[in-house]
């Protein structure tokens, strides 16, 4: 059996897991933003939960292309009492961040994973994390957020993201961060072309021959309005469309805004791969 080892949590990879997108932000792409107001990110997270996420990922600084940072202690005052309130729920809790005193703080307050789409480069980041018991995505971004889509460019986009990702790895475990706590994620649209984004989904496989499991996140990005011509709200049956070819091609968790509808479709993907008992 695959399992990724996440703080208090042993999660079975052996099949698909739902990782739900939580936004404290005012400013999300998807328009789902939850700023300050704990009580409806609670009632957001009880509602994931309930239509069948089996990871809850808090975000508290917008990712999208062409944001800004937030200061430190912005974000820490949008997540941190939410995870202190979620710690003792019976799903892992993710915490979306590139800074380290955030990571910190998150592990402190019961927080079992730590998704970096820095890749954990900031100085500080592989400290901040390494001695824990948490999970820990590494993402590529290529640039920063507000700047990432102006005009990314690769010799190879597979090669050089695959290059990235083993070069952090490296530098993780080198200060003690286990094999089984980590995943990988491409990064897709964190600097990449459509282009980039679709030759990084069909070499999915190259990804899996690591040996580490996938975390793709595509949902509702601008890949996929560029493909179907559809607005940012309306990109729901593209995006569980997506998720499904990431996990027909290895992936073992997507991140997605849509729970309930991506839980629907991987639940007719498991009917078929592996029967109904």
């Amino acid at each position: 059996m695959a399992v990724l080892k996440c703080g208090r949590f042993d999660i079975d990879l052996d099949r698909p897991r739902i990782m739900a997108i939580i936004n404290t932000t005012p400013d999300s792409f998807s328009g789902d933003g939850l700023g300050h107001d704990i009580d409806a990110a609670l009632r957001r997270c009880e509602n994931a939960v309930a239509a069948g996420a089996h990871i809850l990922d808090i975000g508290g600084e917008s990712t999208r292309p062409g944001s800004d940072s937030v200061s430190e202690q912005e974000e820490l005052d949008r997540v941190i009492p939410l995870v202190e309130r979620l710690a003792d729920w019976p799903v892992p809790v993710s915490i979306d961040t590139v800074k380290p005193a955030v990571m910190r703080a998150s592990l402190a307050a019961g927080a079992s994973l730590i998704n970096d789409i820095n890749g954990f480069r900031a100085p500080g980041a592989i400290e901040a994390v390494s001695g824990s018991d948490a999970a820990l995505c590494v993402m590529h971004m290529q640039g920063e957020p507000r700047s990432m889509q102006a005009a990314p460019r690769y010799e190879d986009v597979v090669t050089d993201v695959m290059d990235f990702l083993a070069r952090q790895v490296r530098a993780l475990e080198a200060h003690g961060a286990a094999r089984g706590r980590i995943l990988l994620d491409p990064g897709f649209g964190f600097g990449k072309t459509l282009e980039h984004n679709l030759a990084m989904m069909r070499a999915l496989d190259r990804f899996l021959g690591t040996g580490y499991p996938l975390l793709i996140g595509v949902s509702r990005k601008s890949m996929l309005g560029a493909i179907t011509g559809r607005s940012v709200g309306d990109r729901t049956v593209a995006s569980v469309a997506a998720a499904l070819i990431a996990i027909e091609r290895g992936a073992r968790i997507v991140r997605v805004h849509d729970v309930a509808q991506t839980r629907d479709a991987v639940a007719v993907w498991e009917a078929v791969r592996f029967g109904t008992s």
